[in-house]
């Protein structure tokens, strides 16, 4: 099979009511569609999938799933143009600081693109049943339907909290607005759909086409039941995992590379294709310097005068990496040259490893784990990575460490740092592993957007965040002294205002 294109379906996803009038249903010109007359035929609920398969993009791909997932964090920041005070860069440089409020148009657009799928699933699911087509077609798509939206409400919750659950389609004004469920009920909820999935969508077969896939399913239910502290039910669907075919690749870079998109390390990704087919990623634009030509970094005759200064990776992350750790050079590389900021000549690139800024010159660190070659600036067909073997690893062995089963959980711990070039972990200590585990997960996934999430589904938010505050104000002047006071209620972003405002919601404390 083709690997699955992400395509929008405008007008066949987002259905209004229909009129109860014969007459009306009658008078409907034959090539306008509607739910009365699109969900037919297989063909339409692919097409219909693919566009819910398309509303990942913008709930876990976006601009506003890196700053809040990874600038958020202690493993990125951003550099600070006073050329450019917009609105929107404000935006993210309060999200990165702490000063965000329920106005951010970025913590509404994650809001609203989760639910924009789950109403994309919620048509299918609603007309799928009385559809005339085979079982084992019905079958497949709502297991693939049903991963989409469990995958949406675990962001929802973990961003936000008690979220209103919507789990049928909205056919009228009366069923658009619902109350918050606690977080109890959306994971509740989240785990009878993946249950569900796992029972129905077949076992991964190689090469894969991008589609969901027992494994994928599996591989989500761990994370949600870890993140409840469910770790044995966990234990249990991650060694089902291991036993699918899955493999780290030898070499970390290639999991990034666009010529092993979908491999073997990959459970799921969010697929993109260069061309102009408007199919593309260009999310390593934002992460270079911003300059008049970065052509050096880029490979092609290019510019990034507006776009760049974001997510630029740390010193304390930098740091954080081990000697020898492959992975440093692999994800992350240096643009050196002269020049402020917001006008940077770019005249070399250099390795991080032992890095020191020459006198009289500029670095800036970037991430370097998604450029891939490519020829249209803007325009690159780099997948982002959602789930990959890594992370299976990686939780198992916290789901067994936590289970106080230290010495099992290394033997799934210590592949990730091999293939890393690091010596194996032999410390059978609880304790010590819990920190060895998060220090691995923050190195193997840096700029994957999960570093935010494991602070706090790990208790160390609050401590981590505000002790890396406290240097970054002591370094950068122009920080408000308010920023990075972390409280137990920033761990939540707030419900955007919109939707407190029709929808008669209760914001979360502390906004």
């Amino acid at each position: 099979m083709k690997t699955i294109k992400i395509l929008y379906i405008a007008g066949a996803l987002a259905f209004g009511s229909q009129s109860c009038s014969s007459e009306f249903l009658e008078l409907t010109p034959k090539s306008s569609v509607t739910t009365g007359n699109f969900y037919k035929t297989q063909d339409q609920f692919n097409q219909a999938l693919t566009g819910a398969y398309a509303s990942i993009r913008n709930a876990k791909g976006s601009v506003a799933s890196w700053v809040m997932g990874e600038m958020r964090s202690d493993n990125t920041f951003y550099e600070y143009n006073n050329q450019n005070r917009g609105t929107g860069l404000l935006e993210r440089e309060d999200t990165d600081s702490f000063l965000d409020n329920y106005t951010s148009s970025y913590i509404s657009d994650k809001y609203n693109s989760c639910y924009v799928g789950i109403a994309r699933v919620n048509q299918i699911l609603g007309n799928l049943e009385s559809a005339t087509l085979s079982e084992d077609f019905k079958i497949d798509i709502a297991a693939q339907a049903k991963f989409i939206r469990a995958l949406l409400y675990f962001e929802l919750v973990r961003y936000f909290g008690g979220v209103p659950l919507h789990l049928s389609a909205v056919t009228g004004a009366e069923e658009a607005y619902h109350n918050r469920s606690t977080a109890e009920e959306v994971y509740e909820a989240i785990e009878a759909d993946l249950q569900e999935v796992i029972q129905r969508i077949p076992v991964v077969s190689f090469p894969q086409n991008g589609r969901v896939t027992k494994g994928a399913a599996r591989v989500l239910l761990a994370d949600v039941l870890i993140t409840q502290k469910k770790y044995a039910e966990a234990e249990a669907e991650l060694k089902a995992v291991t036993e699918m075919g899955y493999m780290l690749l030898p070499d970390y870079a290639d999991v990034f590379d666009v010529n092993h998109k979908n491999s073997k390390e990959s459970l799921f990704e969010i697929q993109y294709q260069e061309g102009d087919q408007g199919q593309h990623s260009d999310f390593v634009y934002h992460f270079l310097p911003l300059s008049a030509d970065v052509s050096l970094i880029t490979g092609i005759t290019s510019q990034n005068r507006n776009a760049g200064g974001w997510n630029v990776p740390t010193e304390d992350l930098m740091e954080a990496y081990e000697v020898g750790d492959k992975r440093l050079e692999a994800s992350i590389a240096i643009a050196e040259g002269v020049g402020p900021v917001g006008a940077m000549v770019i005249e070399t690139l250099a390795s991080p490893v032992d890095y020191v800024t020459p006198p009289g010159k500029r670095s800036y660190p970037f991430i370097k784990k998604y450029l891939s070659p490519h020829s249209i600036q803007n325009n690159t067909g780099n997948n982002f990575p959602i789930y990959r073997y890594a992370d299976v690893l990686l939780l198992l062995a916290e789901a067994l460490n936590e289970q106080g089963k230290a010495q099992e959980a290394m033997d799934y711990l210590n592949p990730v740092r091999e293939r890393a070039g690091l010596n194996p972990i032999t410390n059978a200590d609880v304790n010590a592993l819990r920190e060895v585990i998060l220090h691995e997960r923050r190195i193997e996934f840096a700029f994957e957007n999960k570093r935010w999430l494991d602070l706090v589904r790990t208790g160390k938010a609050v401590e981590v965040m505000n002790s890396h505050g406290e240097k970054l104000k002591a370094k950068y002047q122009h920080l408000n002294v308010l920023s990075y006071h972390v409280i137990p209620e920033r761990l939540l972003y707030p419900i955007p205002q919109r939707e407190i405002l029709i929808g008669n919601l209760t914001q979360n404390p502390g906004y």
